[in-house]
């Protein structure tokens, strides 16, 4: 069922699962309310600290911080956390009128490109009632059980990004049936290609004859895709929704050409090229730095030469946890039964930023947020190794490589570069605007663990700006209302070593 246009996405949603899903109705009904809450403080966090273009000012004062608009009017709320990961924004002010939902308090800004963004916000609050309405009352996996399984208890999606379950072309049956917090198994197609690109090796089960079987979503296959699509396997979805695990098997990227938070998920011919070798690079690094640090190895990559048909298959980090540890992905970390101690957080601080600022000092900038990175975490739930997967958006410093003695690798394009802004935005964005952040889910808790653990740091020419300058971190939201300007767009976070208030 495709949803018709409506100016009311909530209602819309309503319908389609009255029609599906009857029996979560009435929990769809209490999660809105929260789940609204949930995406105006994200917005509220893009409006208090992003270079959005018609913001003249921001005022604070003792009780909220005033947004004074390029117009002349007053945008008016509480005070913002940047870390913060709870609901706290309930309702803001413009001008007169009280504003609780995201999407008509975009409408009343009127700004360049905001009905679009308006009606992303309005899918996201939809998308996240109907997760949280679907939640599962099974209890947490346990420690001998695939990761999978705690992908599969993220509800809420990205931690910061307005758009955190924004999935505009999917009706509500394609989110229950395709939405790893739903928990479906999802089957695959499979499309056969004739001329294929092949980087590493492919494996054999994907193959039929001289021909490569791509790994099909079928989304993709009932959406974008004219090629005939084979009967393929079944896969449990991670938490990108578009890269699913094999049963006792390995994980498959597919492509997925529809807008999941900013960015379309297709799979470019340029990363299937560079997949292998980037690959061994990395697996290179990590045993020369000598970390506790594993690389899933990407096994192989093929495409059928365009962005809409590719696949990657890589290793299942599940192999790195050893008898009575658990692998989890940060992102799910705020769900897992951690010991109660005070020193947790600091543990797990000093473990990524160790191996972050180690690894950025050699030339490897990790993109390490909380569906990239991994923690094993030993019986007692202490955090001991890290496991990093998805290699697609790293960044490499030949001449930061050069002076350690590294050969440099036989790569090129985006992910090669010598910018020292551009390699510190990836790795403290990513894992202090991100995965810390929003595992300490405060500045004042990350704030506390940063104090405890920064003595004990690698004294890197980069960790100056680690802990004593602003933090950079992607500008989500004037991303999306930046439609004509590619790439990434970045804004400074206040310094959480700083104390309250700094800037």
């Amino acid at each position: 069922m495709r949803r018709p246009s409506t100016p009311d996405t909530e209602a819309a949603f309503a319908g389609e699962l009255s029609a599906v899903r009857p029996d979560l109705s009435a929990r769809y009904a209490e999660a809105l309310p929260g789940a609204r809450a949930a995406v105006l403080t994200r917005l509220w966090r893009a409006l208090a600290y992003e270079p959005l273009p018609w913001i003249a000012r921001r005022d604070t004062d003792r009780d909220g911080l005033t947004v004074r608009l390029a117009d002349g009017r007053r945008l008016r709320g509480p005070h913002p956390d940047p870390y913060a990961t709870s609901a706290y924004v309930t309702e803001v002010r413009l001008g007169g009128r009280t504003y609780d939902r995201p999407e008509l308090l975009v409408g009343a800004l009127g700004v360049p490109h905001g009905p679009a963004f308006a009606a992303e916000l309005a899918d996201s609050v939809a998308s996240l009632a109907l997760s949280r309405a679907d939640q599962a009352s099974d209890g947490a996996p346990g420690t001998s059980e695939a990761s999978w399984r705690w992908e599969q208890r993220i509800v809420d999606g990205h931690p910061y990004h307005p758009n955190c379950r924004a999935r505009p072309g999917f009706s509500v049956a394609e989110q229950l049936a395709y939405g790893p917090e739903h928990r479906p198994s999802v089957e695959l197609g499979l499309v056969a290609v004739d001329d294929a690109l092949v980087t590493g090796e492919w494996p054999k089960w994907l193959r039929d004859g001289e021909r490569v079987l791509i790994p099909v979503h079928p989304w993709q296959g009932d959406h974008v895709l004219d090629a005939p699509v084979q009967e393929g396997f079944a896969a449990r979805p991670l938490m990108s929704l578009r890269t699913l695990a094999v049963p006792d098997g390995p994980h498959v990227k597919t492509a997925l050409s529809a807008r999941l938070t900013s960015s379309v998920r297709d799979i470019s011919v340029y990363s299937v090229e560079t997949a292998d070798r980037v690959s061994a690079f990395m697996e290179e690094m990590a045993a020369r730095l000598d970390a506790p640090l594993h690389i899933t190895r990407t096994l192989g990559a093929a495409t059928a030469g365009f962005p809409d048909l590719a696949a990657v298959v890589r290793e299942s980090p599940d192999g790195y946890a050893g008898a009575g540890e658990r692998c989890v992905p940060v992102a799910a970390l705020p769900l897992t039964r951690l010991p109660e101690k005070p020193s947790w957080l600091a543990e797990f601080t000093r473990l990524v930023l160790t191996v972050g600022l180690r690894l950025l000092e050699f030339g490897v900038a990790l993109e390490a947020h909380g569906q990239n990175l991994l923690v094993i975490l030993d019986p007692a739930g202490s955090p001991v190794r890290l496991v990093y997967r998805d290699l697609a958006d790293i960044r490499v410093s030949p001449a930061r490589l050069a002076r350690h003695g590294i050969p440099v690798p036989r790569l090129s394009g985006r992910i090669v570069t010598d910018d020292e802004t551009a390699l510190r935005r990836k790795l403290f964005g990513s894992l202090v605007g991100g995965a810390l952040g929003a595992t300490a889910g405060s500045t004042a808790a990350l704030r506390a663990a940063l104090e405890k653990v920064a003595p004990d740091l690698p004294h890197t020419a980069d960790l100056p700006a680690l802990l004593g300058e602003k933090l950079p971190t992607k500008a989500l939201t004037l991303m999306r209302l930046s439609p004509d300007t590619p790439g990434d767009l970045w804004t400074r976070l206040p310094q959480p070593l700083v104390g309250p208030g700094s800037s």
